[in-house]
């Protein structure tokens, strides 16, 4: 019954905090939504077939923002609850990574909108040579996938870190698991790019890899056994 009032106490605090950062980002909505769509030339490339498919379009867009917002709190609380009983060192420790945490998915948010977009939408729009009038909802939706997916894919240094300082991976662990990480980093990259060219999942690859290796530097520098 702890467990769960401490849960409940929880989802409260995530709920309020993204209820609030989601009626902030309607301010930013329409802002939001003409940067996503630079990407494939602006608002006037898309088409609507549905009357209600560009309040959905917004919605989602104010959605979006509002989690990007409340995610250190997100974070937090996942990270409490998950792994209770933190010393104080332990707690200021995870204070100071949410910072990080944020700066890295911020990050990866860029990578995939300046980086990963650019290659995509046009190889995607121009395949097979067939004229292409992409709908808002379908656009948006997969516009919004692939740059959140990145951006929590860019959170694997702090993850790393964090499982390092709590004695459940070393640094001698990552580097003899080299070779397993590089495939399941395959794996990511391939799910996250929804193009089947090399290029775009080299492009997701490339960054992880680079990530995983300062992951290890940093489980060296923060890994305590476990008692």
């Amino acid at each position: 019954m702890g467990h769960l009032d401490e849960f409940r106490r929880r989802l409260i605090v995530v709920s309020v905090a993204l209820l609030i950062t989601t009626i902030l980002s309607f301010v930013f909505a329409q802002q939001l939504v003409e940067i996503l769509a630079v990407p494939i030339g602006g608002l006037h490339k898309l088409e609507s077939i549905d009357v209600t498919e560009n309040i959905n379009v917004f919605m989602r867009v104010a959605l979006l923002g509002g989690v990007i917002l409340s995610l250190p709190i997100i974070l937090y609380e996942m990270i409490a609850f998950i792994v209770p009983g933190l010393t104080n060192t332990e707690k200021r420790a995870l204070v100071f990574s949410l910072p990080i945490a944020s700066i890295l998915f911020l990050a990866g948010m860029a990578f995939a909108y300046f980086i990963v977009l650019p290659n995509t939408i046009p190889f995607l729009i121009g395949f097979l040579g067939i004229p292409t009038a992409p709908r808002p909802q379908t656009y948006f939706s997969f516009v919004s996938r692939l740059i959140f997916g990145i951006g929590l894919s860019f959170e694997l240094p702090v993850i790393i870190a964090i499982l390092a300082r709590l004695g459940i991976l070393d640094a001698p662990f990552l580097i003899k698991n080299f070779r397993f990480a590089i495939v399941l980093i395959a794996i990511i990259a391939a799910v996250i790019t929804p193009t089947p060219d090399p290029l775009n999942m080299g492009l997701v690859m490339m960054p992880l890899v680079l990530l995983y290796g300062l992951g290890i530097i940093s489980a060296k520098i923060l890994y305590r056994p476990r008692n």
